[in-house]
């Protein structure tokens, strides 16, 4: 099955660390970042779900949280956890899927049989409060996730969802940022952006980030 942008990301119920999860139900309100790593007990996912428990106050306030997915069962998730606790200096309490059976590798597309036909790819998904898949990031088993980058696209996507702008190349938050080109109404420019804007060229106006 393959997931394209803007489909409604696929509900399941399935074992986690954390005990059954319901994934629509357990998501509620809030923005969810679900990602797959290839099997527990490895070096780089262990970085991984490590920086992933160092950002639970960033995901909070972003109203995000935060699922990781392995084939690998409950059992070995409990024990890894206490390795990821102990090398990486966090609480991990976030849940593991343990997907053995492989129901949610199968509707999210999570194994690759080139490049391996048995444990998932190291990929990662944005899904907004309506349930919206808004990202989909695939990387090597060899390298792990830029987490900063994550954080980056949650917050443009938050800002865009509000206001009729767009973020530029390697944007920050708090940067200026691009006012969409539909908008063209001199009076609803002055409404919506009262700081101003430059007009770099006519399809390229720039503007001070609005307050997120």
């Amino acid at each position: 099955m393959s997931i394209r942008l803007g489909d409604i990301a696929p509900d399941f119920e399935q074992d986690s660390s954390a005990g059954r999860i319901r994934f629509h139900e357990w998501l509620g309100d809030s923005w969810g970042v679900l990602f797959s790593h290839p099997a527990d007990f490895t070096p780089v996912c262990t970085t991984e779900l490590g920086f992933t428990a160092k950002l639970k106050e960033e995901f909070a306030k972003r109203n995000v949280k935060a699922i990781a997915l392995s084939v690998d069962p409950v059992e070995s998730h409990l024990k890894w956890i206490g390795d990821i606790e102990e090398t990486q200096d966090v609480q991990v309490d976030f849940p593991i899927l343990a997907d053995a059976d492989r129901k949610v590798s199968g509707l999210y597309d999570l194994i690759h049989p080139n490049a391996n036909d048995t444990l998932t790819v190291r990929s990662l998904f944005i899904v907004d409060p309506n349930k919206k898949v808004r990202l989909i990031i695939t990387y090597p088993a060899s390298t792990g996730r830029n987490f900063h980058e994550i954080l980056r696209v949650i917050d443009s996507l938050q800002l865009t969802d509000h206001y009729k702008v767009a973020t530029p190349a390697n944007w920050q938050d708090g940067e200026e940022v691009v006012i969409v080109p539909s908008l063209q109404d001199p009076d609803e420019l002055k409404q919506r952006f009262p700081k101003g804007f430059r007009a770099v060229k006519p399809y390229l106006r720039l503007t001070p980030q609005p307050n997120r």
